[in-house]
């Protein structure tokens, strides 16, 4: 397809093409097209806007950037390896084979400058929001007048099928209304998806979506024009109050003569043939991977890198000497990410308090009672609810809510399941701030690629989600978790808690707070527990499941429960004692967290006994694994009635003669 108006073709650009259709096609897989439309805005953005240091990926307060169309991950492959990452060229023709530092889509932790995971499209913006939300709110807290040692902005690349996720709507609205005038989002307008032109399915008007949002949108820019896409980011950093849109227009695969504007360069390689006539057509007369040294030298951003680094890191020992206090707190959790000094004692002090109360409540309170107790002590916690605060129970006395003005510690996400939880990944991301999310737990199903990315980045976000059962009652089916629970659970890296009183509560929580390597969810009952924990130690519990209750003698039943049916497991236990019947009960109120213990202590928990019954209100084909093929669960294997929990929990079998009828018939 030709192109009445190419652009200028550029050494600097036609790097980043040539490295993104040289590497695509030695991997037989990938996509050159985004790579090559963006290229001019590419340029335009790391040559001379954004403020990073390619020798130090981790400064505090550089810029960020997120390729939210992460499937053109050549682009931030390229732009990395000639600014001066640790990228080297290797690494480059290496893209998307075994363990390469260059994968299909760009990872957290893979390759240095990535800040996080993207490829499930929308998800990238969203992140984005939560950077910029992690901005404003750590520059309200810790900038002083004469010293803002917090300052950047967050940029993202974003293509139609972002825009088309509805996740977008969700993370770009709530941006809006808060104000985030630090994000500044670029969207590569070229009419094409892997179906082919979008025009069939996406005729949105974007730019007035965005208005409506309350943004500032810089429309009808040619996104091939550097001169125009330096003004359009001039505006956008000149308005501070709102997050503001760049609109390009571009030509996917721009540079491919025969290709480019059309779906064909979007997801596939353009062919030996059609790069030869790229090269010449943007006059690229270099080998696949050459690189002359004249275009590395003005790519390389290491000298400015630094000078900004260390105009920074003067700025912060001002601000040192001037607040001491502010900034052993800043270079603690931001620079450092280390819980306080006295945390070990806050979460002993607090737990000892739960067991001392003793009190029987829902484990929803509980875990309130747990956010009230550790957000004083632990600053860094910011919280939030999809709209659900007054039943989640997740707004407490130290929370101050985030507007368009102030800072805070807590952020109403409003009806937002899935947005929340991948903004909370970008604050997780960005340092500085512990996010707890909340919703109700049937509603995980709406946040749930969100929670698998948390997992899959393995950041520290803590999602309480409430009334984990039927016994949440009259709501009804719709709001009646049943294979929620056991569905999570296997997740990898994903810790579930679904603990039993309010004392596991607390061990969830500080578990959860300690946990740096991944999110934890804690499932947590709407009807008030009793307390079951008084005799077994705080250790145990963190082992994710032990012996609550034994027997004398040799067990011939193991009871495994979990949360509110826990009780019930008790009480079957003390029913068969009445008739000479020896058992013991197993709490896990995290299976994750038990099956990382040693075999040795998991035998000694569970082998002791081979007939096992699982109680759980939940899916019951979970519990295999723990009971086996003769084990037997008292689960729920259908959707659930509208009705009083009570009667619910009688209708499905959660009652002791259920209970004791069952090990009655394995024993016979």
């Amino acid at each position: 397809m030709s192109v009445s108006n190419p652009p200028k073709f550029s050494p600097l650009t036609g790097a980043i093409r040539a490295l993104a259709m040289d590497a695509v096609q030695q991997a037989n897989s990938g996509h050159p097209g985004a790579p090559m439309g963006m290229a001019e805005i590419a340029e335009v953005l790391w040559r001379r806007h954004l403020r990073h240091n390619p020798a130090n990926p981790h400064w505090p307060d550089r810029d960020r950037f997120v390729l939210s169309n992460g499937h053109g991950s050549m682009l931030i492959y390229a732009l990395l390896h000639l600014t001066g990452y640790d990228l080297s060229i290797d690494d480059l023709k290496n893209f998307r084979q075994l363990h390469a530092r260059t994968p299909g889509h760009p990872e957290f932790g893979y390759t240095p400058g990535v800040e996080t995971t993207t490829g499930p499209l929308g998800q990238g913006i969203t992140n984005a929001v939560g950077f910029a939300l992690a901005e404003k709110v750590l520059a309200a807290e810790f900038n002083k007048p004469g010293h803002e040692i917090v300052n950047h902005h967050t940029y993202a690349f974003m293509g139609d099928g972002c825009l088309m996720e509805g996740i977008s709507h969700e993370a770009c609205s709530l941006a809006g209304t808060l104000g985030l005038g630090k994000l500044i989002a670029f969207w590569d307008d070229n009419g094409i998806s892997i179906d082919g032109h979008v025009e069939g399915w996406f005729t949105d008007d974007t730019p007035k979506r965005f208005e409506a949002y309350g943004w500032h949108v810089v429309a009808d820019v040619n996104g091939h024009d550097s001169d125009a896409i330096e003004r359009a980011l001039l505006a956008a950093k000149a308005v501070t109050d709102k997050p503001s849109l760049i609109c390009c227009k571009t030509t996917i695969g721009m540079g491919s003569p025969n290709k480019q504007g059309s779906h064909d360069c979007h997801g596939a390689p353009l062919g030996k043939e059609e790069i030869a006539a790229a090269r010449e057509y943007i006059g690229w007369n270099h080998p696949p991977f050459e690189i002359p040294g004249e275009v590395y030298a003005a790519w390389n951003r290491k000298p400015a890198g630094a000078a900004f680094e260390e105009n920074w890191s003067n700025r912060f020992k001002a601000y040192q000497a001037a607040f001491p206090a502010e900034a052993a707190e800043f270079e603690r959790r931001v620079i450092k990410g280390e819980l306080p000094a006295n945390w070990e004692a806050t979460k002993a002090a607090y737990i000892a308090s739960c067991r001392e109360k003793a009190e029987n409540i829902a484990s929803r309170k509980a875990s309130q009672n747990a956010i009230a107790a550790l957000v004083p002590a632990v600053p860094e916690i910011f919280g939030g609810s999809a709209d659900l605060a007054g039943s989640n129970l997740t707004f407490v006395k130290g929370s101050k809510g985030v507007t368009r003005t102030e800072g805070g510690n807590y952020c109403y996400y409003g009806v937002r399941e899935f947005g929340m939880t991948a903004i909370a990944n970008g604050l997780a991301l960005h340092g500085g701030l512990i996010p707890y999310t909340a919703t109700f737990l049937v509603f995980s199903d709406y946040a749930r690629n969100g929670i698998r990315m948390a997992a899959l980045m393995k950041q520290r976000q803590i999602m309480v989600y409430t009334h984990d059962s039927i016994g949440l009652g009259e709501d009804g089916p719709t709001h009646q978790p049943v294979e929620h629970i056991p569905s999570l659970r296997i997740i990898p890296n994903l810790d579930v808690w679904r603990p039993a009183d309010a004392t596991e509560t607390a061990i969830a929580w500080t578990a959860a707070v300690d946990r740096a390597d991944g999110p934890s969810l804690l499932a947590l009952s709407r009807q008030n527990l009793p307390t079951v924990t008084q005799k077994v130690s705080d250790d145990d519990i963190r082992k994710g499941g032990y012996v609550l209750s034994d027997c004398e003698g040799e067990a011939q039943i193991t009871f495994i429960s979990t949360g509110s049916e826990i009780k019930l497991a008790l009480d079957a236990q003390a029913a068969l004692a009445g008739e000479g019947i020896a058992s013991r009960v197993v709490s896990m109120p995290c299976t994750n967290v038990f099956d990382r213990q040693s075999a040795e202590y998991k035998s000694s928990v569970l082998e002791g006994c081979k007939k096992r019954i699982a109680i759980e209100a939940a899916h019951p084909d979970f519990w295999r694994k723990y009971v086996g093929l003769h084990g037997a669960v008292i689960g729920i294997d259908r959707f659930g009635e509208s009705a009083p929990a009570g009667q619910l929990f009688e209708m499905f079998g959660f009652t002791v003669a259920n209970v004791v009828k069952t090990a009655k018939a394995m024993l016979a």
